[in-house]
């Protein structure tokens, strides 16, 4: 079996080529990435002996056009992902969300390759607090941010492409991944280096707004069932009934790793932030026999935090220059 991963050195992408290359030791693993602030050859240095990385853009025929073409299944992780950084300049979402996966789609058209699509379910927009409500593959499309909406696009790209010219394609929807290789900015591996290094955690306003945590992981395992068994054209949603409010979190972080629950401090809270996300994964279970291997969110956090604690090589190097960002915002 011949694998394209695209953004396969950024966060979910690493992990999944882990876990393609120890769980289908025939399969031959080519990742395009186009290495920009997200994406680290570091993630993949216990792998190269298996995995041919090159690194391109997505938006570009003609480095695409050729690896779709010597493969027997694409899988997209490749995206522009940052919220914030899409407040600030939408243009590279436009570029990496819209026009490259039409490039992807162009090339898995001529060729006739199998495609799976990797999103977000905040294509949806959010959920209030008290809304018992969840998110399911019926949930009409609601983005509230240029990276939302540009991945709303894509999906329906996709969508159109299976429609319009059969491409055998799926689409996956998940919750917040969290985990090995995640890029120090995000939350939860921020709060846990930060404890790291004696600094206290920071929480955004109030710290209500709530997430559905998937350890990524699970997250993949569920990719991977989907391309081997998912029905071409379907949407599937990938959760693991992990709804935590950012408060809840870093409160747990503080106790897994030995300091009082209380110890943090409030900076202001970000523009345009979503109130909750929740995934239906009813789909998932009962079509696919999927579960999750960490079956609460306390288990998935204690493997995250050894993960940080036992690869300080691999985040180290970028920690000086992410603490500097956020304080020149002041948070």
């Amino acid at each position: 079996m011949r694998v394209l991963i695209t953004g396969g050195a950024g966060f979910i992408g690493a992990n999944f080529v882990h876990q393609t290359v120890a769980d289908y030791p025939d399969a031959r693993v080519t990742v395009l990435d186009k290495l920009t602030y997200a994406g680290n050859p570091a993630s993949l240095a216990d792998v190269t002996d298996r995995v041919a990385l090159v690194e391109g853009d997505i938006a570009d025929a003609d480095v695409v056009d050729p690896l779709v073409r010597d493969s027997d299944v694409v899988v997209h992780f490749a995206a522009e992902s940052h919220n914030d950084n899409s407040l600030n300049d939408p243009s590279p979402f436009v570029t990496t969300n819209l026009i490259g996966t039409f490039t992807l789609l162009e090339a898995v058209r001529r060729h006739g390759v199998r495609y799976h699509h990797i999103s977000t379910d905040e294509v949806y927009g959010d959920l209030e607090l008290d809304d018992p409500a969840k998110f399911t593959e019926q949930t009409p499309y609601n983005p509230s941010s240029p990276y939302s909406s540009t991945k709303a696009g894509s999906d329906l790209l996709v969508r159109a492409w299976v429609r319009s010219f059969g491409v055998e394609a799926t689409i996956s929807n998940c919750s917040n991944n969290y985990g090995p290789y995640q890029h120090i900015e995000k939350f939860i591996p921020r709060q846990i280096t930060n404890l790291i290094d004696g600094v206290r955690p920071k929480l955004y306003g109030a710290g209500q707004n709530v997430r559905d945590w998937i350890h990524v992981r699970d997250h993949n395992t569920a990719v991977w069932r989907i391309i081997e068994q998912g029905r071409t054209g379907e949407t599937y949603l990938i959760g693991a009934d992990g709804e935590k409010n950012n408060k809840e979190v870093v409160e747990l972080i503080l106790e897994l790793m030995g300091h009082d629950p209380h110890d943090y401090e409030h900076v202001a809270d970000r523009p345009g932030h979503d109130l909750r996300y929740a995934i239906d994964n009813t789909r998932l279970r009962e079509e696919l026999g999927w579960e999750p291997q960490f079956k609460d969110f306390r288990s998935g956090l204690e493997d995250t935090i050894a993960w940080y604690r036992d690869n300080e090589s691999w985040w180290r190097p970028q920690k000086a220059a992410v603490e500097a960002k956020y304080a020149a915002q002041g948070q």
